[in-house]
């Protein structure tokens, strides 16, 4: 494999991994801005009984739960890290991934607290009870489970001498990461302190930028969707200095959940500028309204085959804000509509920075419009509404257009030139079935893995897919990402789909 193909599919296979905490992240999100919107005082005054003491102890129990769950953002990305780089017995990999994180700020704090580096008090933070820490966010956790998956992935089926060979195999793991942590622990403080003060300067050359660094964010969070690359600035940005500091709080995520509720809505517009109000009028309207442009300009013969494809991507959008499922529809045969589509998010960004609009969380669906637009005061919830039925129109007008000038349609997942034996279509493994022999059959098949919409795959050669009888399964598009790292898009359903073909191979 070319370094190129290396490098790819550590990326690819990093961003994955992120999927888990995060996707954890956004539904406690939406329990935290219910449970603090119905606590607002303006709402108790409509809803009396919100006064209660069992409610209002209910209420208070989840949001305070909430915020304890994002303070275990750091752990949770070294767990999921380590579990979604390592090739082999994953759940070792998640365990020594946690031991790895607290040895190692243990031993960054160990080494803070000595007279050998002089470590600015503001610098310093706390994390699973260990207080006097480099404040690294959720660095450290990548850091912690970069380092396990490393470690796990080369020493997890070591044979040690007889005497010993009960701390061999999968248990050297948990024994080689703490003292690769205690020992990098020693070391991080010296690198830490000035990246730290690089990443803050880093941040105040974007807040600089004002709305064009709104804009590029936007832009490129999109622009970045077929890699899964996305998910890395994501998370830059929500979860480290990049995205801005608050009285000791780094990350736009961290800084909108630590202080919603607490001050006004206001004091947070600008960090909200990088979370969900950019994406409401895109996501709500816009794709939406592309679907339906899609829809109409589709031969007659086609339509009845694409109506529910894009049903159910309008639907996924429009309420979580997974917009995969419709943007892969268009995004093979007219990659000039995505780049488009990106563009338009940067600019729905740069609009809702703007016109001074707080929406905070990060799906950007109607959900995120409701709980942190319509419930709290201030948002200015009402401009993403009428940027979106704007948006609406223009996407509507832009893919028809494009859909009609070029002479292209979607097609519904289904090639009328594959057929597929009734006994294959008849029963879920025969599906399974389908699916591997079009992925070119068991031996082409390395790894198999999934994100939200996105069935992610190394194999041995991609050019041994076959394309249209993958989409006779219902895939929505194939991506070639190289020789080696292949996506399908299969939207939400698809966690079933990997789970299926891993306990069909064995895997």
């Amino acid at each position: 494999m070319i370094i190129k193909d290396k490098v790819m599919k550590y990326l690819q296979d990093f961003g994955r991994s992120l999927m888990l905490p995060i996707a954890l992240l956004a539904a406690v999100g939406i329990l935290f801005g219910f449970t603090a919107a119905l606590s607002r005082p303006q709402i108790k005054e409509i809803l009396p009984f919100l006064n209660g003491g069992g409610v209002a102890y209910g209420l208070f129990l989840i949001r305070t739960m909430s915020i304890k769950v994002f303070g275990l953002i750091p752990v949770l990305f070294a767990i999921s890290i380590s579990l979604g780089l390592a090739k082999r017995e994953k759940e070792i990999a998640a365990l020594a991934g946690f031991v790895c994180y607290y040895i190692l700020m243990w031993s960054a704090g160990y080494m803070v607290a000595s007279d050998y580096i002089t470590f600015p008090p503001s610098a310093l933070g706390n994390s699973l009870g260990l207080g006097g820490i480099p404040e690294m966010g959720a660095v450290g956790g990548m850091i912690a489970g970069m380092l396990t998956a490393s470690i796990h992935n080369k020493y997890y089926n070591i044979e040690l001498p007889v005497a010993i060979a009960f701390f061999g195999g999968k248990r050297f793991v948990a024994i080689a990461v703490i003292i690769a942590g205690a020992i990098l622990g020693q070391i991080i403080p010296f690198i830490w302190l000035p990246v730290s003060n690089a990443i803050q300067v880093v941040g105040i050359e974007i807040a600089s930028l004002g709305l064009f660094g709104t804009f590029l964010y936007g832009f490129l969070e999109r622009l970045l969707i077929p890699t899964g690359l996305h998910h890395i600035i994501n998370g830059i940005f929500r979860t480290t200095a990049v995205g801005g500091e608050l009285n000791g709080t780094v990350g736009v995520w961290n800084i909108f959940f630590e202080y919603f509720g607490k001050v006004d809505i206001n004091e947070l517009k600008k960090y909200t500028r990088f979370l969900a109000q950019g994406k409401i009028p895109y996501m709500v309207f816009g794709l939406p309204a592309a679907a339906l442009a899609m829809y109409k300009t589709a031969p007659e013969s086609k339509k009845k085959g694409i109506e529910a494809l894009l049903i159910a991507g309008v639907l996924a959008s429009m309420t979580t804000g997974i917009t995969e499922p419709l943007e892969f529809t268009f995004l093979f045969i007219a990659p000039v509509l995505f780049l488009f589509h990106s563009v338009m998010a940067g600019i729905s960004f740069l609009l809702m920075d703007l016109l001074n609009v707080g929406i905070g969380n990060t799906q950007g669906g109607l959900i995120d419009l409701f709980v942190y637009g319509t419930l709290v005061p201030g948002s200015n919830w009402i401009y993403p509404v009428v940027v979106g039925l704007a948006y609406s129109v223009i996407y509507f007008f832009a893919f028809k257009y494009y859909f009609l000038t070029k002479g292209i349609t979607i097609d519904g997942g289904v090639d009328d030139t594959v057929v597929v034996s009734k006994n294959k279509a008849a029963n879920a493994d025969g599906k399974l079935a389908t699916i591997i022999e079009g992925l070119g059959g068991n031996n082409n098949i390395v790894s198999v893995d999934n994100c939200f919409t996105r069935l992610r795959l190394e194999v041995k050669d991609s050019n041994s897919l076959d394309v249209p009888l993958l989409k006779s399964t219902g895939a929505v598009g194939v991506n070639v990402i190289s020789d080696t790292q292949v996506q399908i898009i299969y939207g939400p359903k698809v966690n079933i789909i990997a789970s299926g073909i891993k306990e069909y191979l064995g895997h």
